[in-house]
């Protein structure tokens, strides 16, 4: 296949918390159409989060129709599709029929943090054998719990007939004519039942904790032979599924190894490239992110994840409904000089403290322009604390690349910039995880230009932010010990 053809075109399927997307790009890189469609996210109880699984399905499909109506006769020079979806939501289903069998289980669930303590004291063969951390978020504990606790899973399992794993999984099941089964290694090493170093399911941990090895996907490589797409009778290769984090950071071409990545959403993400190597931190996750078969090429990261960042903002927009933060948000930012801390636990604390229950906190009663400069800083708070972890492996960055939806936030970047002292670099267009896919579809061209320059933030002097980020350190590691 010429992925370098003049007039080759790349469809672009973005699956994330609060929409599908469906982007096409051209061999440049430049954004021809774009088309959207929102999905629901349900919360039925206490550390419960989910989207229903046919509504999934139906939103990328009206989304894929979408974009390809509006490029018309162009769509005859799709090449290739790709697929990113966020990497630890999980959803059971019937093989033989594709009928989803419990909702999807998104990453931010906690459901089953009670049963997954019982395996504390396996934390470092977890680490050693997957990169992660023993955690709730990731998929081996809410499978078990959909065979615990779902009728139609169990009966299945009996039957011979369940299929589970990877949201990406079901997703291609549903969108391929061959009704293929398939995994890439992003989001199987998210199930924490997958081996970094042989790029299979690892057994010990499937025995460990009672996970049925015929019920998964077989994994395959990033780039691969997935199967056709065929939507508007038009017959798409799907040629890569991965991440939406992992693709976020290939959106502007080569990795620099001398650059930190932050990608913003719901959760903030922040990547340091490893390249083949694998290095594995105390605190931090080791991450694949890309596995090109044919080529024999893995890329590898340390990874810190925030999982509170639109989703912590969204928290605070449910106790002031009559207040719209994102609007004031900038001038608050400009304006507030003295903000509370605010202790960071929304959807379970991540890197680098690994505590699921935390619970979140201001220091201090506070109005609610106050509140959400605080919960903004605290985004920059954590993503220091792993930068400062990550200096403790490898030499410190030069430069930080901040992409999605919170990279908008001047005020935001700005702060980062201050209390790293790096330089942080925002593209003009920070919806990253589409065009990272289409980076990797055309085959990583050398000359992967941006259309617009984006804004430098160069850190300035803010001993008054150095001195809230030290006593929040302080407080944090005394709540820890309490």
């Amino acid at each position: 296949m010429n992925y370098l053809a003049p007039n080759a075109l790349y469809l672009c399927i973005d699956q994330g918390g609060h929409a599908s997307r469906a982007i096409v790009y051209n061999h440049s890189g430049e954004m021809l159409a774009c088309a959207y469609t929102e999905i629901q996210t349900q919360h039925p109880k206490n550390y419960f989060v989910e989207h229903d699984a046919d509504e999934v399905i139906e939103s990328i499909n009206t989304a894929i129709q979408q974009v390809l109506e509006k490029i018309g006769n162009k769509k005859k020079d799709i090449i290739s599709a790709g697929l990113a979806t966020q990497r630890s939501n999980i959803v059971c289903w019937n093989k033989e029929t594709g009928e989803a069998l419990s909702p999807i289980i998104s990453w931010q669930d906690r459901r089953n943090t009670q049963w997954l303590e019982q395996f504390n004291n396996q934390n470092e063969l977890v680490h050693k054998t997957t990169g992660l951390f023993l955690s709730p978020h990731y998929g081996a504990s809410k499978l078990r719990w959909c065979i615990d606790h779902i009728e139609k899973v169990k009966s299945a399992l009996t039957e011979g007939s369940l299929a589970f794993g990877p949201m990406s999984s079901f997703i291609t099941c549903h969108l391929l004519k061959e009704k293929n089964s398939l995994v890439d290694p992003v989001n199987a090493s998210r199930t924490q039942l997958w081996n970094l170093r042989k790029h299979d399911w690892d057994n010990e941990l499937l025995n460990l904790f009672d996970i049925p090895r015929t019920a998964l996907p077989e994994c395959v490589p990033s780039i691969h032979d997935y199967g056709t797409l065929n939507i508007a009778e038009t017959d798409i290769p799907l040629r890569l599924v991965t991440g939406d984090q992992s693709a976020a950071m290939y959106a502007y071409g080569q990795l620099q190894v001398d650059t930190a990545y932050v990608n913003t959403g719901t959760g903030a993400f922040l990547s340091r490239p490893s390249g083949p190597l694998q290095l594995y931190g105390r605190r931090l996750l080791t991450s694949i992110i890309f596995q090109d078969e044919k080529e024999n090429r893995y890329d590898y990261v340390l990874e810190g994840t925030i999982n509170g960042a639109g989703s912590a903002l969204e928290w605070l927009s449910q106790q002031f409904p009559d207040t719209d933060i994102f609007k004031h948000l900038p001038d608050w930012l400009s304006e507030i000089k003295s903000p509370p801390l605010f202790f960071n636990g929304i959807s379970g604390l991540a890197s680098p403290f690994w505590l699921p229950d935390f619970i979140s906190k201001f220091d201090r009663e506070a109005e609610v322009n106050e509140k959400a400069v605080a919960v903004i800083e605290s985004i920059v708070f954590l993503l220091k604390a792993c930068l400062d972890e990550m200096s403790k492996l490898s030499s410190p960055p030069e430069q930080i690349q901040i992409t999605g939806g919170m990279a908008t936030i001047d005020g935001l970047n700005q702060r980062l910039a201050d209390l790293s002292g790096l330089p942080v670099y925002c593209p003009t267009q920070c919806e990253a995880t589409s065009r990272g896919c289409a980076y990797l579809l055309a085959g990583q061209p050398v000359h992967w230009p941006e259309q617009e320059p984006g804004e430098w933030f160069k850190a300035k002097d803010n001993p008054e932010l150095q001195q809230r980020y030290r006593e929040w350190t302080e407080a944090m590691l005394k709540n820890m010990r309490h």
